[in-house]
């Protein structure tokens, strides 16, 4: 594993040097540093398990063959594509970017990052919090996205499966984005409703935001590099949203109970009013009176209101609802997975499944 890793960051150094020397654009000194700076602080960080998923995903659909060095360099590349695609969107470097999808005389509702409290990502200051930089992450994230069409063409623009790889990347994209309309529509300033917050929209939120870019597109760029058409695959896709909503739901624990030093980020859904399942079930589970504590409390920013439902979280035990609802996911997914014909899918779901049961960041 840490020889792929190796092989996989040598693919990015390989892609950052192309890009910054792309014959489209005549960088100058300082729009060639500006971009290496933004690429390197916000790209190859993490645990680039997303990337690293579409190696590992081609190498099981082989069934034991060892892959060609340029089967590793085009895996990688597409690796490196979904890592460029979650920085622009995963790591808030679009947190204006939004705005423009949705409603522009509203941006300042919109604003990802600012409406999340975000200060920390990966262990380190969001990129739009540097010195020099607020505003510029704007167009920062529409450079990101924009880099990925251009790697597909330069290394994929032969192969037959080319268009559906376009299709897919635009697909998912679409999902995401329409996640994230959900999501952020659901915490607009003044208009705070607990009792617009269901497991239904929870699911929703989650399934487009998360699960199709998190989980299915590494699985579907592999299938395709392995000639296999999406079309067949449905079911993967359905294993592969399900296990994203796993994840999701694991997200928003840690967010609230996690270890900040151990997750990279300090964790602000109550303080945000978002649409966590920790929310969700709490209201599901609590009594009238602590159904009021709920509403008085609940996405306000002071540390003693976040204090008081966090009492309330212990007192209806979610953590124990949440380890009930682990195990059960677990053994879920696993009955699905064994039931899917083939072997070699069969082995790509149980490693994505392996990798997230039980996590703890």
């Amino acid at each position: 594993m840490a020889d792929l890793k190796s092989k996989f960051l040598k693919v990015y150094s390989v892609l950052k040097s192309e890009l910054l020397e792309d014959p489209a654009f005549d960088f100058t000194k300082d729009s060639r540093q500006w971009v290496e700076r933004m690429l390197d602080y916000n790209v190859p960080g993490g645990k680039l398990n997303r990337g690293l998923s579409v190696i590992d995903s081609y190498q099981l659909l082989q069934q034991g063959r060892e892959l060609t060095e340029d089967e590793i360099f085009l895996a990688s590349a597409l690796g490196w594509c979904i890592e460029w695609y979650s920085s622009a969107l995963h790591d808030k470097l679009t947190f204006l970017l939004w705005s423009h999808y949705l409603q522009l005389q509203a941006f300042f509702l919109v604003l990802d990052d600012i409406m999340d409290g975000s200060h920390t990502r990966r262990g380190q200051p969001c990129w739009f919090r540097l010195p020099k930089v607020g505003m510029i992450a704007v167009n920062d994230g529409v450079v990101l996205r924009n880099h990925i069409p251009r790697i597909l063409r330069k290394y994929f623009r032969e192969k037959p499966y080319y268009v559906d790889l376009l299709d897919l990347f635009n697909e998912v994209e679409f999902q995401t984005a329409s996640g994230q309309m959900i999501d952020l529509i659901t915490t607009i300033e003044g208009e705070k409703d607990l009792s617009k917050y269901s497991l239904s929209i929870h699911r929703r939120i989650v399934q487009y935001k998360t699960a199709y870019y998190s989980f299915y597109l590494s699985v579907a760029c592999a299938l395709l590099m392995s000639g296999e058409e999406l079309e067949k695959h449905i079911d993967v896709k359905n294993i592969l949203v399900e296990m994203g909503i796993y994840f999701q739901v694991q997200d928003d624990y840690l967010d609230c109970f996690g270890d900040p030093e151990t997750i990279g980020k300090i964790g602000t859904d109550i303080e945000d009013f978002k649409c966590s399942w920790l929310v969700v079930k709490a209201l599901e589970l609590c009594n009238e009176e602590q159904k009021k504590v709920l509403h008085e409390n609940y996405g306000k920013p002071d540390p003693e209101n976040v204090a008081t439902v966090k009492a309330l979280y212990k007192e209806l035990d979610i953590e124990g609802v949440f380890a009930d609802y682990e195990s059960k996911s677990y053994k879920k997914l696993t009955s699905w997975i064994e039931g899917h014909p083939s072997k070699a899918v069969q082995a790509v779901l149980k490693s994505f499944l392996g990798k997230i049961y039980k996590r703890q960041k």
